[in-house]
This record gives structure tokens, C-alpha cells and sequence, in this order.
């Protein structure tokens, strides 16, 4: 097993495990900018091998950019595929070569991603990796349900939560946390119930609400982009999953638990030397003052949206009249449509603003 760090790992592994490959690549794509990238999979087409690409069906780049790609991938000969539109997003970055080694990364094949982010990957042979992965991949290339087979291979929304809860629940001594939003309540709960157990808890990047019991610093540079734990300097995951409830939950994340001394050993060296360049968020004001001000987004949002909503009526009486019909028995809680409607409106907004925040934090990286 082999650890990618980025920017330090830089692009060649990957070019390399590309150029290596002699029958199949299989890669799920969720942002893809880098031209090296894209070469070597057409030179590998031409080598003849058969390279299949699994695309999400969206980012915050928009649609244009997905189809651009999938023209650019298609007419070099790359099959492609669109990940269906169930999940919010498709989040997931991985590749397969020859259906025997797995690049499993919580780094997009981007330039800003692998030269000037803190991220993360392995390489590795691992069969029971490998094979998992390649389920993983086939089941959503169909559209098909997908079972977790293997409790080290942590799939959102399938088993994430669970396997990441047991994760925490472990710890013992120590956990080390980069991760850009820890912002689920019952995660949140897990790692200060840990602090007050007596487990020391540095997270690197963001919590919110910010939580006396968790040690937090924000990193200055490099830009933060991996999910990553290593607890009590034993047992590390890695993986495209923040602890958010719409990443544990609503989204395609993939990553996995290691246990391999040498790459944990790695992963705590790094994290110690960017925590000690890190900047302390000393209070809550502190976290308040850095923070995006979303919630001024939200609220204009929100008018907007309650303003323009009786246009939205006719739309929601056809729907609820087609899918009841004139079924008795299929009759409706008012109350409870409004509700559900209400959550549901509420969850759209929410993810649409988290993906425009993201979008720009993406922009303002690539104009750096």
C-alpha cells in the first residue's frame, strides 16, 4: 500500500498507474481539469485499452462543463457513463487499473486539487479493496442498488455513518481530524463525548457551531481539501466524506479504514507539522468573524423563494393528484404534506447554498 499526499505526491502516480495499465481502467469522476490526466487515458485507449469512465451527473461547475468532458472523453475513445440523479451529488474519486490496483483519493483529478490542496490517497493491491471498489463501481455504471461487503470499505450513504460512528466510538487516546465542515450533530455529539472521556480531539479545518471540548485550528496553506482521522495513531480513514449529514447521508462518498503502521506513522507526521503552522480559532467569536456569512445568504434566499412560492401551487397539485389519484385510500395529511414539503424546500435551499459556497471557494482556488 502507498500513500499519496498532495501537493507533495504531485501527478505522477497517477500518470503512472494510467500508463501501466494493459486490459481496463475504470475512474469515477466528479471535477476533471487536468490535461496529463486526459492524455494519458486517450494514449491508453490507443494502446488498446478499454478505459471506462463513470461521470457524476453534477457539480457546481454546471452541466456544460460535465458535457464538454464526456465529449472530450468520447471522442477518444473512453466509454462513458452518467452516475444517476437519485443522490445529490456523486462525490466519490477512484480509480482501477487492470482490475487488480485501486487509487482510492479524496482528491478530484484537478490541478488545483493536486498541486496546491492538502489531500490525500492510497494506491493499493489489496483484493478485498479492489473488489469492493469494483462493485462499487458496476452497480452504479447500471444503476443498480449497492450492498457494502466490507466494513473497511466506507460507502456513503450505505454504511458511512455507521462505520465512521464505530470508528470514533473507538478511540481511546487520541483523535486527529482534518476535515473542512464537521457539522453533524450526532458525529459532533460522538467526538465531544469522546473529549470528555478523555480523548484528546485536534481538528484541523472547521466545526460548526464551534464546541469547547474540540481543539480547532484552520490551516493556512496549503489550501485543505482531504476528509481524513487517524485515531490513536493506529487505525487512520481516509477517504470524500466530511462528517456532514448531507456527506454521510444524501451523497456517493467512498473511502476506507487503514490499518497500515507505515502510512498511519506518514498521515500523523504530516497532520503535526501542518497543526503546528495552523492558526488556533481561540473562541467562538473568532470562528463567527471567519466565517462565510451565510446565513445573510440564506435569509435573502428565503424571501425570495417564499415570495415566488404560490407560483410553485399548480405544479404541486398535479403532482400530489397524479401520484394519489382518486384512491381513498391514498388520501393526504394536510399538515403532514406541508411539513414534508417544508423539509424538503428547506434541504434544497440548504444543499443549493453549500454547493454555491463550494463552487466559489473552487474559483477563487483556480484564480490564486
Amino acid at each position: 500500500m502507498e500513500l499519496l499526499q498532495q501537493p507533495e505526491s504531485g501527478v505522477a502516480p497517477l500518470i503512472n498507474g494510467i500508463n501501466s495499465a494493459q486490459s481496463s481502467i475504470d475512474i469515477l469522476i466528479f471535477r476533471f481539469d487536468h490535461p496529463e490526466i486526459e492524455r494519458a487515458l486517450a494514449n491508453a485507449v490507443g494502446r488498446g485499452v478499454a478505459v471506462q469512465a463513470l461521470i457524476a451527473h453534477v457539480n457546481g461547475s454546471g452541466e456544460e462543463a460535465l458535457r464538454k468532458l464526456e465529449m472530450r472523453l468520447l471522442a477518444a475513445g473512453v466509454t462513458v457513463s452518467r452516475t444517476a440523479g437519485g443522490l445529490v451529488r456523486y462525490h466519490a474519486k477512484l480509480m482501477v487499473i487492470d482490475r487488480c490496483e485501486l487509487y482510492l483519493l479524496a482528491f478530484n483529478f484537478t490541478r488545483l486539487d493536486i498541486k496546491r490542496s492538502r489531500s490525500f490517497g492510497i494506491i493499493t493491491k489489496d483484493p478485498k479493496l479492489v473488489r469492493e471498489a469494483l462493485k462499487l463501481v458496476e452497480a452504479d455504471a447500471k444503476r443498480q442498488p449497492y450492498e457494502p461487503g466490507l466494513s473497511t470499505f466506507v460507502v456513503s450513504p450505505e454504511n458511512a455513518r455507521r462505520e465512521l460512528s464505530s470508528f470514533i466510538e473507538a478511540a481511546k487516546h487520541e483523535l486527529l481530524i482534518y476535515d473542512p465542515k464537521i457539522s453533524d450533530p450526532a458525529m459532533k455529539r460522538l467526538l465531544e463525548e469522546r473529549a470528555r472521556a478523555g480523548v484528546e480531539v485536534k481538528v484541523i479545518g472547521d466545526v460548526s457551531p464551534l464546541s469547547s471540548w474540540l481543539e480547532l485550528r484552520r490551516l493556512i496553506s496549503p489550501r485543505l481539501h482531504t476528509r481524513m482521522m487517524i485515531r490513536d495513531r493506529r487505525t487512520a480513514f481516509l477517504g470524500s466524506q466530511s462528517l456532514r449529514e448531507m456527506e454521510l447521508d444524501r451523497r456517493r462518498e467512498a473511502g476506507t479504514i487503514l490499518h497500515d503502521s507505515a502510512i498511519v506513522n506518514q498521515l500523523v507526521k504530516t497532520f503535526q507539522e501542518d497543526w503546528s503552522l495552523s492558526k488556533p480559532v481561540k473562541d467562538r467569536e473568532a470562528g463567527k468573524r471567519s466565517a462565510p456569512p451565510l446565513a445573510k445568504v440564506a435569509k435573502r434566499v428565503a424571501k425570495v423563494v417564499a415570495k415566488e412560492l404560490p407560483a410553485v401551487s399548480p405544479v404541486l397539485e398535479i403532482t400530489i393528484r397524479e401520484m394519489v389519484g382518486e384512491r381513498p385510500e391514498l388520501a393526504l395529511d394536510a399538515e403532514e404534506v406541508e411539513e414534508t414539503v417544508r423539509n424538503a424546500v428547506k434541504g434544497a435551499v440548504k444543499e443549493v447554498l453549500q454547493e454555491m459556497v463550494e463552487e466559489a471557494e473552487h474559483n477563487v482556488g483556480l484564480r490564486a
